[in-house]
């Protein structure tokens, strides 16, 4: 399932990216990395804003399309 299908408030693990290299850094940049675990906080005109790491990180959309739960 895509991170930006998730439920708000729901526990969830990242087991893939996919996307270019420059794709992976930046987001592994963030600390989206396989195993990490991440929780939606809400959505707002097409960002997300969710909590990795103990940070509370906003992406749009598209990024999130690409990041497999």
């Amino acid at each position: 399932m895509l991170l930006s299908m998730a439920t708000p408030g729901e526990k969830n693990y990242i087991k893939k990216i996919t996307g270019k290299d420059t794709t992976h850094q930046f987001l592994a940049s963030l600390g989206f990395v396989e195993g990490a675990d991440v929780t939606i906080i809400s959505e707002l005109s097409g960002n997300i804003i969710l909590n990795i790491k103990d940070t509370r990180v906003a992406i749009d959309k598209n990024m999130a399309n690409r990041i497999i739960i």
